[in-house]
Order: structure tokens, then C-alpha cells, then sequence
């Protein structure tokens, strides 16, 4: 049977860069969201998800593996099986103990092979397409990779906030009355609480039905003993998740010389200066004070747990959950009640009411099926491409007539070096997106954490579309019409305002953590503000590398300029999460508005051709890469 040489490009091109896209987004962003959900901490969310992206930094490196062993087309749907499997990994050890470590591990099985396919794609699409029809199709590749990215970030995420709350029970309610009159009413402690037994089928519960409470101040210590008091109960008795026990060995060590004498003592000083203020006020006194209970009726299947997220969702933000936000249920406390702690604002002085609410769901089980979904798809991908994918008959491995395979790799890295400014060119790279690079990794914690830490409380879905549909939108919009613009005047004529587009809207997110706004249209106005921003300044940072890239080697000084570009997300997201926790929402907001002006200095140091991308631009797109 003869292999065809050539298909109708429509047939595999966009399917293959929308598969392109759907890993990248995965491992960056998704996992993101899906840590938040699964408990785990912003500091271990932004350190473990950030050294994700090293198998982009060091992707030129293996490149010329890919180029001279075997045909781009193996490489493309072998990698697509093998992301599959990754996929399919990470399914199955959400569930079970020890998640954070092997979905990590599948995560990083996911990162080496979508960085493996993305080499293989790129080549491919310029072995299987005419010169003319390369440049067609590189605006249809880019829609598909965009596709590909609200796929992730929107679809796939409303899914499995669906079934989140699809796995749950009932939700449980909480009115809270703030009334001027009113006295508050202490709880009595939890032991005498009777949670009854015998229920036929699981259902949460609220103690008292409803709240009220008076407006009077309290001594601070008696409102900090009241928070206190129902963090230990909850910690004591397994309400709250533990520590990962991947980490306890490490915890019992005796610290570092880094830890020693670096970290820990700029973490003194970071939560001593800028670190969440409390709700005292200047003469020791804070918000009237107040304890309910939350307990699940009915017997728990063996080995299985409720996650129980509470939130205000309703009323006035100065009636604020200031301890329980996430509770989890299992066989080992299902007989005693969770203690909530509510606390006012105490510049409250006049009556108002909110209400808190619980939403239980099976969220391990939730983003497994998620991923399982995604498997099966890669799974389709790699037979419905195994068949469609033609074969070029420059799809060949590319052995050097003479081996010297070393030499010319070696040749290679060094000419990129020996570029007149490479210095700052590379400072650029790494530069430009210093700020972007933090912000990114906690947008979506914060808005998925509740209010009681500074976030917004947003549910799962509430999320997919906010980040990955309509910001995702916003970006193409803002990409595509930076990339307009750029070919009608010129890289060096947009430059400045594709700096301040990139920059400046990061400021929406300090109005966020500070005014912390309910509705969804003023939040979905704001991502969309600072996505399309993002799309439209990011248009300066990849004309940036064609330019650099310019001459001999081209395409490998591309992959090398995108290896830099993942490196300055890399090492910025790595401790981003880290200072968040110490600093708190609105001081980390502040900061990476002021992390923007290393991007300001080194674009003030670069030099560009005038004349680059005024005509030539669309002919020299590179390929897809991690944005």
C-alpha cells in the first residue's frame, strides 16, 4: 500500500496544533487551578508548577535528537500516545494518598513529551507544506493553538467544576443577621454537640440554622482566642488537611545554610513590614466575634472523604468567614462538628446580613474523570494522526555527511553567543515578562481562595470562564491585533505602547484585592482588560525573538530564544507563591505592579531595525510555542 506523500493540509494541520496546544496548557495552567482545588498550599502550587516549565527551557537541547533520530512524523504521534498515558497517570493518582508527588511525576512525563511534540510539529509543519502555503496556514495553526488554550483553561476546567459540584450533597446554608440590637449569643463547645446518627443518606448541616449577632466591638484577644480556638479544634481533629507527608522528613532536618541565613530571615522581615494585617483596630479592639457549627449526618463509605468549601456568597462583605473555609469530612470525624468562626468588620455600625455557603463534591474524582477525558482524546488524536498524517519525503533523519553531529551542535549554541548585543538581548528575554510571570501563577488561586485570605471566592467554573474563556478571548484578540499593527509600522514603531500594554493593566488585580468586587461582570471586565494586554504586548516579545533569531541557524536560535523565554517564567513563578503567602494578596498585587520595571529598563536598552516586520513579518512566524 502506497504512503501518501501529501494531504489536504485542512485534514491534519489544525488537529495537530490544537493537540499541540492542549498539554502546554495542562501542565501551566490547569494544574494550577486543580492543585487550588485539591488543597494544596499557593507557595507549593507556584514552586512545583513553575519547575514545569524546564523541559521548555532546556527543549534546544534535545532538539537535534529529534532531528536525527527516526521521522518527524514517529516523534508526533508517539509523543501523542505517550501524553495520553501521562494523562491517564494523573487520573489515576488524584484519588488516592500521596496525590501531589506522583501526579507531579505524570505531570513532568507530560511536559518532556509535549515539549518533544511541539519540536517534531514544528518541523513537520515545514517538511508537509509548500513554502506558500506554510505562510497561509500559519494564521490558521495559531487560531487552533488559541482553541487549544480555551479548550484547557475554560472547558475543561467548567467540566470539572460541573462535576465537582455534581459528586456533592445538598449545599448548606448559613444566615447570619447583624443586628445593632441584637446579643450575641457564645456557642457551646463542641463536645456537647450531639451530631445525629442513623441518617439514611449523607446530609450537611449548619448549628444554629441562622446567626445573629451584635455590632459591638470585642477585645481583640477574646476575638483572637475565638479564631484560635477553632483552628485547633479543626486541626485537631482532622477537619483540615495535613501537611503533604512528603515533606515531614525534610521539615525535621536541620535547616539549611540558605535557609538559614537567607530565607528565613527575609521572611521575618517580609511579614513583619508587608506582612496581612489583622482586624484589630488602633485601641486592641476587633469585630464582634462569633462561633457555628457545621456537621455531616450519615455514615461515610470506607475510605472516602467530603470536601465541604464554604464561602460568603451572598449580603454585606463586612460579615467575613475567618475560619473554616475548607473542611474535609471522613470517617474519623464524621461524629463531631466543624467549627466556623465569622467575624464583622469593625467599623460596622448599622445592621446588614449575609449568608455563608457550603458546597460539598468529590474533587479528586472530579479532575480524574476530567483527565481521563483528555486521555481519551489523545488517545483518538494518536490514531485519527497515525492515519492522516502524510509522508513527506523530507521527513528523513538528518545525519551530517561527515557525523560530526557534536561539532555542529556545539557550533550552533556558540553562534547564538557570538550575536552583536546578545547580552542584552538575553536580558530581555528573560526580563520582559518578570512581572507576568508571578501574576500568572496566583491569578487563579486567588480568584478561586475565599474572602478570609483576600481572595474572591469564585467557584470552579466560575474561574473556566472568567480566565479560560473570556481572558483567553481577550488575548487573541489583543495578539492578533498587535500582530496587525506590527506589520503596518513596524517592531520598533509599537514597541513602547506593546511595553505598557504588557505592564500596566496588571494593575486591575490590585483593584481586585483591594475592592474585592462580587459581580462577574466587573472581574470578567478586568481579566479580559489584563488579557488583552498580555495578547497585545506579547506580539513585541515574539517579533523580538525572529529578530534575534535573524541569519544562520535561524530555527535553532528560535528554539534557544524560547528556551530563554521559559526560563524568565520559570524562575519568577518559582517564588511567587512562596511570597504571596507571606505578604498577602493586595501586597503581592503592589509588587508585581512594581516588578514591571525591569521589563521598562531592559526594552529601553535594546536596538531594533526600524524597518523589521513592516513587510517581511508574515513571512517569518515561528513556530508555536508556550505563551
Amino acid at each position: 500500500m502506497s504512503r501518501p506523500a501529501s494531504r489536504n493540509s485542512w485534514a491534519w494541520v489544525p488537529s495537530l496544533y490544537f493537540a499541540e496546544g492542549i498539554p502546554y496548557v495542562v501542565v501551566m495552567l490547569v494544574s494550577v487551578v486543580m492543585y487550588k482545588r485539591l488543597g494544596v498550599s499557593n507557595t507549593e502550587i507556584a514552586l512545583y508548577t513553575s519547575w514545569l516549565y524546564l523541559p521548555w527551557v532546556i527543549k534546544p537541547l534535545w532538539s537535534p535528537i529529534v532531528d536525527t533520530i527516526r521521522t518527524k512524523r514517529f516523534w508526533i504521534v508517539s509523543m501523542q500516545l505517550l501524553i495520553g498515558a501521562g494523562l491517564a497517570g494523573v487520573a489515576l493518582t488524584l484519588p488516592g494518598p500521596d496525590f501531589l508527588k506522583y501526579s507531579l511525576a505524570f505531570l513532568w512525563l507530560l511536559a518532556f513529551s509535549s515539549a518533544t511534540h511541539d519540536i517534531a510539529a514544528d518541523g513537520f509543519y515545514m517538511l508537509g507544506l509548500s513554502t506558500h502555503d506554510q505562510a497561509w496556514f500559519v494564521g490558521i495553526r495559531s487560531t487552533f493553538y488559541r482553541l487549544a488554550m480555551i479548550t484547557g483553561q475554560g472547558l475543561l476546567v467548567i467540566l470539572a467544576g460541573y462535576l465537582e459540584t455534581a459528586t456533592g450533597l445538598e449545599p448548606v446554608r448559613l444566615a447570619i443577621e447583624a443586628d445593632p440590637s441584637a446579643t450575641t449569643v457564645l456557642a457551646s463547645h463542641p463536645d456537647s454537640v450531639a451530631v445525629p446518627s442513623g441518617a439514611q443518606e449523607l446530609k450537611l448541616t449548619t448549628l444554629p440554622a441562622g446567626l445573629t449577632m451584635g455590632i459591638e466591638t470585642v477585645p481583640a484577644a477574646t476575638a483572637d482566642s475565638l479564631v484560635s480556638f477553632a483552628r485547633e479544634w479543626n486541626e485537631r481533629n482532622g477537619f483540615v488537611s495535613t501537611e503533604d507527608p512528603s515533606d515531614t522528613a525534610e521539615r525535621t532536618q536541620e535547616p539549611s545554610w540558605w535557609s538559614r541565613v537567607v530565607s528565613a530571615p527575609l521572611e521575618r522581615f517580609l511579614r513583619s513590614t508587608f506582612g496581612a494585617e489583622t482586624a484589630d483596630d488602633a485601641d486592641g479592639m476587633s469585630g464582634n466575634t462569633a462561633l457555628a457549627y457545621v456537621y455531616l449526618q450519615g455514615s461515610i463509605p470506607d475510605g472516602e472523604s467530603i470536601v465541604v468549601n464554604l464561602s460568603r456568597e451572598e449580603g454585606d462583605a463586612s460579615v467575613r468567614l475567618v475560619q473554616g473555609s475548607r473542611i474535609v469530612f471522613d470517617q474519623s470525624n464524621a461524629t463531631r462538628p466543624a467549627v466556623l468562626a465569622i467575624q464583622l468588620d469593625p467599623k460596622l455600625d448599622t445592621g446588614t446580613a449575609a449568608e455563608i455557603v457550603g458546597r460539598s463534591g468529590n474533587i479528586p474524582l472530579a479532575w480524574s474523570i476530567t483527565f481521563y477525558v483528555l486521555a481519551g482524546f489523545f488517545v483518538v488524536a494518536f490514531l485519527y494522526h497515525k492515519f492522516i498524517l502524510p509522508y513527506p519525503p523530507e521527513d528523513v533523519p538528518a545525519l551530517p555527511d561527515d557525523g560530526g553531529v557534536l561539532a555542529g551542535f556545539i557550533e550552533t549554541f556558540a553562534s547564538f553567543f557570538r550575536k552583536e548585543g546578545i547580552g542584552v538581548a538575553v536580558a530581555f528575554l528573560l526580563l520582559f515578562r518578570f512581572a507576568e510571570a508571578q501574576l500568572v501563577k496566583l491569578a487563579s488561586p486567588f480568584l478561586l481562595d475565599s474572602q478570609q485570605v483576600g481572595g474572591l471566592a469564585l467557584m470552579t467554573g466560575e474561574v473556566g470562564f472568567a480566565y479560560g474563556t473570556v481572558g483567553v478571548a481577550s488575548l487573541t484578540v489583543g495578539g492578533i491585533l498587535g500582530g496587525f499593527l506590527a506589520a503596518r509600522n513596524g517592531l520598533k514603531y509599537w514597541l513602547w505602547p506593546m511595553v505598557i500594554a504588557i505592564n500596566i493593566p496588571n494593575a486591575v488585580y490590585v483593584y481586585l484585592s483591594f475592592a474585592t468586587p462580587e459581580s462577574l461582570t466587573i472581574i470578567n471586565v478586568c481579566v479580559a482588560i489584563e488579557q488583552f494586554g498580555y495578547g497585545f504586548g506579547f506580539t513585541a516579545y515574539m517579533l523580538y525573538m525572529i529578530y534575534i533569531a535573524e541569519g544562520h541557524h535561524k530555527t535553532a536560535h528560535f528554539a534557544i530564544c524560547t528556551g530563554f523565554m521559559a526560563l524568565g517564567m520559570m524562575i519568577p513563578g518559582m517564588f511567587s507563591g512562596w511570597l504571596q503567602d507571606i505578604i498577602g494578596y493586595d501586597n503581592f498585587f503592589m509588587w508585581v505592579v512594581i516588578a514591571t520595571i525591569p521589563g521598562f529598563i531592559v526594552t529601553a536598552l535594546i536596538k531594533i531595525d526600524p524597518k523589521f516586520g513592516v513587510k517581511e513579518e508574515h513571512d517569518q512566524h515561528p513556530p508555536d510555542g508556550d505563551v
